[in-house]
């Protein structure tokens, strides 16, 4: 069968014409409007954000506590070659699916997060700043054999001299699988968007994503996930993934070192995980949207680019971006505005150090500072 032609939108409207037939040779640039209507569309994306709020979203997996320890260096040691770190203010935030749950909270979504903490003062400290930022914690159960996820970061002079994890990825044992996979059913049927934040702690299981989905196919609800390597091959049939480049090379053991790489890795994982969707996120180029478009389900790409700004910490970046990605999907937006808004968000929270949410208030300023330069393009 011959395969179907590959088209791949440029930011500055061009499309890539793939041979239908064998490698993915290129045959040819060919200019072409922005949508596929064949007329500019000016999509307002103010309008998608303005409807995602109120959405509740059911967040699944790893909830981590981010510290950070700030302080000054002065000096070397004189026990051994380090610096000196006089500290100057200690605070505390959110990592993992804790950090995604709070990005949703914040843009006005309404949240439950199920996932597993420790027996231990880190695991109250995170419960209790989960409930204070309003997201609902009845979905998080308590291991007396581990320890909460921790993260702590040592910083000095804007620059991280060292992080120090305290964590457990031994999976959880069969009763708390059978909690989470509890909690969860009991709160798809009223969802409007399901969330796997996956970093490999042993919290998400096979089974549990299995369960997952069997009900949100019942539910027709959307499931998008960001996944680390351990399960990658276990979310076929979600409704979309968002990795960043680095980790969705690794997955078919390959490097993405240019376009066609990228492409090429991209096509093969949309087709093995039967995907409506599959944004790669990579850095200062931006995002990738992958798709089947189309009755004849024609393999599509978009590129979408970053908005230049300065950059001083990628931390925390992915799960904003899963966060808006999501929220958009189940306020019913097109792929490709949800993916344009999840990349504005993503941009916002670089320009901090450490996990951070976006604000509403941030997020339509970058709104309307697209929609001005946009009237100007010709």
């Amino acid at each position: 069968m011959a395969r179907a032609q590959t088209f791949i939108r440029k930011p500055m409207g061009l499309v890539l014409d793939v041979s239908p037939k064998g490698s993915d040779k290129i045959v040819s640039w060919q200019p072409t409007m922005r949508d596929r209507s064949g007329t500019e569309r000016r999509v307002n994306l103010q309008t998608v954000f303005d409807q995602v709020k109120e959405k509740y979203i059911v967040i699944i997996g790893d909830v981590i506590l981010d510290q950070y320890i700030w302080g000054d260096v002065n000096r070397i040691s004189p026990e051994a070659p380090v610096p000196v770190l006089e500290v100057t203010s200690e605070t505390t935030r959110f990592g993992g699916a804790a950090n995604v749950a709070h990005n949703i909270a914040s843009l006005g979504g309404k949240v439950d997060l199920i996932g597993v903490v420790g027996d231990d003062s880190n695991g109250v400290t995170l419960t209790r700043l989960l409930q204070a930022a309003g997201i609902h914690t009845a979905g998080i159960c308590i291991d007396k054999n581990r320890p909460t996820s921790t993260k702590t970061r040592v910083i000095a002079l804007h620059q991280q001299l060292v992080r120090i994890d305290r964590e457990s990825k031994m999976p959880v044992d069969a009763s708390l699988q059978g909690q989470l996979l509890k909690a969860a059913m009991d709160r798809i049927p009223q969802a409007d968007a399901i969330i796997f934040e996956d970093y490999d702690k042993g919290v998400v299981s096979g089974e549990l994503i299995q369960g997952v989905l069997r009900q949100a196919r019942e539910s027709h609800t959307p499931v998008v996930v960001d996944p680390k390597v351990e399960n990658f091959w276990n979310y076929k049939g979600v409704t979309a993934i968002t990795p960043n480049h680095k980790e969705a090379g690794a997955a078919l053991n390959r490097q993405i070192t240019d376009e066609v790489s990228l492409i090429e890795v991209g096509q093969e994982i949309l087709d093995r995980l039967d995907l409506e969707g599959l944004l790669i996120t990579r850095g200062e180029q931006g995002m990738s949207l992958f798709r089947r478009d189309g009755e004849q389900q024609q393999f599509c790409v978009d590129h979408i680019p970053t908005q230049p700004r300065e950059v001083f910490d990628v931390t925390g970046a992915g799960d904003t971006v899963v966060a808006v990605f999501a929220l958009a999907l189940a306020a019913h937006a097109d792929m490709l505005d949800a993916a344009r808004l999840a990349n504005f968000a993503g941009g916002i929270v670089v320009r901090e150090i450490g996990c951070v949410a976006v604000t509403p208030e941030e997020l339509s300023q970058v709104i309307r500072l697209e929609a001005r330069d946009e009237d100007h393009l010709p």
